[in-house]
């Protein structure tokens, strides 16, 4: 069984009813947002897929119900973007090319928090032969995007730094435009370092307004709490020598393995639905 087989049959993503792409833009058309995160252990993650079957609608995309994503990160040499999430500055911002591998699309990503505090996305298509790469229309977009947020970094400034590959399975309230992903099988990788999250956890975003979604209420009764934790915060605090220990570095411990060229297609090896 493939990794993103083994992935679904974990979390019983057969239990929603299936949703188009369209549909769920529609409904999640909000790019200006509130986050929270979750590392929720894999039986439960499950339990929250069923608790929301009757309320969500999963991507499905012409029967495909994950999707693989690899995001490489961009960041100054001195790392700034890294250290200034990590002392959560007020003017916050991540540079990123993602590609969804099974469909062959690539985009160039800006993410920066507004005076609120809120997730603010700007996205670039790009085409898929320039993923982990900054081509001269995607410096352009960032300048633009990076100088209207107050953010003083030039595309000039920044180089590759950590590549994030996962499985992501998204779902959506079509009523109300809140989405929930959970994302599995991940491992990060810096030169030749990598680190995987425990195959019995799943990282869960809820994705809404400033307000608690229903998703956060359920995560909330069946024990769960919301960690102030990223992707690429981990990936490089796990894979960087010489950083200073940190509560993100701590936090990642507790649920990511590190070692020489881990990959996901391994990582779900043994598992089975709960």
């Amino acid at each position: 069984m493939t990794p993103a087989a083994s992935f679904a049959l974990a979390l019983g993503l057969s239990m929603p009813r299936g949703a188009t792409l369209t549909e769920v833009d529609a409904a999640a058309a909000l790019q200006h947002r509130t986050d929270r995160k979750y590392l929720v252990p894999l039986d439960l993650a499950r339990r929250l897929v069923g608790q929301l079957a009757d309320s969500h609608r999963i991507l499905d995309l012409d029967g495909r119900r994950t999707t693989t994503y690899h995001s490489t990160y961009f960041d100054t040499p001195q790392l700034g973007a890294w250290h200034a999430h990590v002392q959560g500055r007020r003017r916050r911002w991540k540079v990123r090319t993602r590609l969804y591998a099974e469909d062959g699309l690539c985009r160039v990503e800006v993410k920066t928090k507004d005076g609120r505090g809120a997730t603010v996305k700007h996205a670039l298509g790009a085409p898929a032969a320039e993923y982990g790469t900054l081509s001269q229309q995607a410096a352009e977009f960032l300048d633009r995007v990076l100088a209207g947020s107050s953010i003083p970094v030039r595309a000039a400034d920044l180089v590759a730094t950590t590549e994030i590959r996962y499985l992501r399975a998204a779902l959506a309230d079509l009523d109300h435009g809140t989405r929930i992903t959970l994302d599995g099988v991940l491992t990060c990788h810096h030169g030749d370092r990598s680190a995987a999250l425990d195959p019995d956890f799943v990282l869960v975003e809820t994705k809404g307004g400033a307000r608690p979604a229903p998703a956060d209420r359920m995560l909330l009764a069946l024990g769960v709490r919301p960690v102030s934790i990223s992707k690429y915060l981990v990936g490089q605090a796990l894979l960087t020598p010489g950083l200073p220990d940190n509560d993100i570095r701590r936090l990642a411990r507790t649920c990511f393995h590190t070692g020489p060229h881990l990959t996901s297609g391994l990582l779900l090896e043994g598992t089975h639905a709960a």
